[in-house]
């Protein structure tokens, strides 16, 4: 073969070539969120009976007392109870405090009839969340949501921060892919140190959020192992990362409670999520018990610091264990698009010369794309996280 031919033959390769590269990257597909599956039947809001458990809310009075209403009815945005101080509650933040100091036997009776009632606005409700701010967080505790995060296993990890209302903001600063999740929380009564505790514990269930700075978990997490420790604390701690619904549910029997509670995602009125609490991989005790067992070290990476996954070896009363959530989340992984582009990337920035190790050009470019796209929440995106026996949260989207 001559010089001649063989440099038309490389050139035909080389167009060849650049055709399918250009091909398979404008043919990549661009996923803007995961899909989940949704129930037939629409998500009806309600407060559970009576008989099964017992709602509470709590709000300032006007001279700054906290006070803790029994909830019976909900119009709009407004709820109706009884403020337990009409039944001898002392002014207290601890709602189980304030429900042990009164004799609900009346009203369990119906006869609630002559009690003083009061309705206040949902957005002048109380955090449901207690007054801490270390969380104990649950990544991938729902089949689907582990599917689409390619995990194998239920891990744990403190999240930082407090409770936030249910009529509040999250702040989405510019340049951070800022996803969302809903799940199922629970408060005790008491400091936990071991399955018995958790058994005789007063328990409290209340709907939350938990949103995600992304592109802490890209840098830092390490994919091929979620529990190493690294990236969740980062991701998700945050002033406005915690939000809670408006009531304390304190139910019966937990377990079927909890098995029954539907919990639901909207971004601006389309459905992005839609879960039962029976789906959970683990139910609370064993996530309790999880959390038991892993109190020794300090292995989680927090802004440089490596932490326990709560400071004292057991879950008090000021901490939350969070469920999980279920699929539906923005986030997905690279397409086929963004390998090519951070190959290009790569060897444009002088391939085994580049300053940056491949993976992180790769990481760069992903984020890069994926903020292009806008595929993440943007400025004025209301999220509402909803519950049939929960309540309903209402985060606005803002810059700071």
């Amino acid at each position: 073969m001559t010089l001649k031919k063989v440099a038309k033959w490389f050139g035909w390769s080389m167009i060849a070539m650049a055709i399918i590269v250009f091909t398979a990257w404008e043919t990549s597909p661009d996923p803007r969120f995961n899909p989940a599956s949704f129930e037939d039947k629409p998500l009806v809001q309600g407060l559970a009976p009576l008989e099964q458990a017992i709602t509470l809310a709590q709000f300032r009075a006007p001279n700054g007392d906290t006070h803790t209403l029994l909830v019976l009815a909900r119009e709009g945005e407004s709820v109706t109870g009884i403020d337990l101080a009409e039944l001898g509650a002392p002014a207290t933040a601890d709602p189980f405090a304030a429900l042990a100091a009164v004799n609900l036997a009346p009203v369990l009776a119906g006869r609630a009839g002559t009690i003083p009632k009061v309705t206040i606005a949902i957005g002048d409700l109380l955090p449901s969340g207690p007054a801490g701010t270390r969380q104990i967080g649950t990544g991938t505790n729902f089949p689907e949501h582990a599917a689409e995060a390619d995990s194998s296993a239920v891990f744990q990890f403190p999240k930082f921060g407090p409770a936030s209302p249910a009529r509040t903001q999250v702040q989405a600063p510019e340049g951070i892919l800022l996803d969302y999740e809903v799940e199922i929380c629970v408060r005790f009564d008491r400091t936990l140190r071991t399955a018995e505790d958790f058994d005789q514990a007063g328990k409290a269930f209340f709907l939350c959020g938990d949103f995600t700075n992304r592109n802490a978990l890209i840098n830092l997490a390490d994919p091929d192992n979620l529990d190493s420790g690294s990236g969740f604390s980062d991701a998700k701690s945050g002033p406005d990362f915690f939000p809670t619904g408006p009531f304390l549910v304190i139910p019966r029997d937990w377990k079927a409670f909890v098995a029954n509670i539907r919990m639901t995602t909207e971004i601006n009125g389309a459905p992005r999520q839609d879960a039962r609490g029976s789906e959970m991989t683990l139910d609370f005790r064993a996530l309790a018990l999880k959390a038991f067992s892993d109190m020794t070290e300090a292995r989680f990476l927090y802004r440089g610091n490596y932490s326990k996954l709560m400071p004292d070896g057991a879950i008090p009363p000021s901490a939350t264990l969070m469920s999980g959530t279920a699929e539906g989340t923005i986030f997905t992984p690279p397409t086929r698009r963004d390998l090519i582009d951070a190959a290009f990337a790569y060897v444009i920035e002088g391939g085994p010369m580049a300053r940056q190790s491949p993976m992180d050009i790769a990481r760069g470019k992903f984020i890069a794309n994926e903020l292009a796209g806008g595929h993440f929440l943007q400025p004025n995106d209301v999220v509402r996280h909803r519950s049939n026996v929960l309540g309903d949260i209402v985060i606005t989207v803002v810059r700071p």
